[in-house]
């Protein structure tokens, strides 16, 4: 690749894709939290102490930053970035905030592209599904999957295309989660947790219901928080679109009082996982 990979953020998804794909010194990354600097120097990527030095010298730049930072980091390195570069924001914003920081870039005569990461980075790696839209998408799609990602798909020429599909789909994602997380409670709480569990499974069968309330809980327990963020991006997009978000508002609260647990270790199996819940609640732990 002509250039360097700069991330931007290198949390669970950043140090994630870099491991993966054994970028090592291939790829630079900043991120304000220090303690993630011997992640950086674990894997060989080169380690920097701002955005700038990042930027210098990238060819393809991945904005992997927590979603209420998106925006700013965004404009940040609007006027940063080089001309021939392309900035792939694949944070989990709403697409009116992408269409935001893409006009920065616009302004700046600089290049943007809507990337949604469409499943959880793990265990999936550099097989995660990305959605690519705007209008450099086709040249931005063939730099991701030299960076080694393996299941992409330009979606249009249209900033926020990509991010519409994306959480238009976590509209029912999340919200199945938390609905599951406010059912399973009531009936751990009532005692009819496996008779209820059993009239589910009798009606669907794709996957038992223990092993999807298990599931839902746990993805809650471990991303709550970044999930109430990306819910909140999707509320606002309901918003832009005139429509009232109800129940995307209280996935928004169910998914941020899960995560806000902080639980370590996390407990096996559902009934462990209720316990553990009910236990902070009543503060018996």
């Amino acid at each position: 690749m002509r250039g360097t990979i700069a991330l931007i953020g290198f949390g669970e998804a950043g140090s994630t894709f870099a491991r993966a794909a054994a970028w090592g010194s291939q790829a630079a990354a900043f991120d304000k939290a220090a303690a993630r600097r011997a992640v950086i120097d674990e894997l060989g990527v080169t380690s920097c102490d701002g955005a700038a030095q990042a930027l210098s010298g990238a060819a393809l730049v991945l904005s992997l930053v927590p979603a209420d930072q998106a925006l700013n980091v965004a404009r940040e390195c609007a006027g940063l970035i080089a001309p021939e570069a392309l900035f792939c924001d694949m944070n989990s914003v709403a697409p009116g905030t992408k269409r935001e920081a893409a006009s920065a870039f616009a302004e700046a005569g600089k290049r943007y592209v809507d990337v949604a990461v469409m499943a959880p980075v793990n265990p999936a790696h550099m097989a995660v599904p990305l959605n690519i839209s705007g209008p450099d998408a086709a040249e931005a799609e063939s730099l991701v999957r030299e960076a080694g990602f393996t299941r992409t798909a330009v979606v249009g020429d249209a900033i926020g295309r990509a991010s519409a599909i994306k959480l238009v789909r976590s509209v029912m994602v999340k919200g199945v989660e938390a609905l599951t997380a406010e059912m399973m409670l009531a009936a751990h709480a009532e005692g009819v947790a496996d008779a209820v569990l059993a009239s589910l499974d009798a009606s669907e069968k794709t996957n038992s219901w223990p092993e999807r309330a298990d599931y839902n809980l746990d993805r809650m327990l471990i991303h709550g928080r970044r999930r109430a963020a990306e819910m909140a991006e999707a509320a606002q997009m309901l918003r832009d679109l005139g429509i009232d978000p109800l129940m995307t508002n209280n996935t928004v609260a169910r998914q941020q009082a899960l995560g806000d647990l902080a639980i370590e270790p996390l407990p096996q199996g559902f009934t462990a996982k209720l316990a553990a819940i009910t236990a902070i609640s009543k503060g018996e732990s």
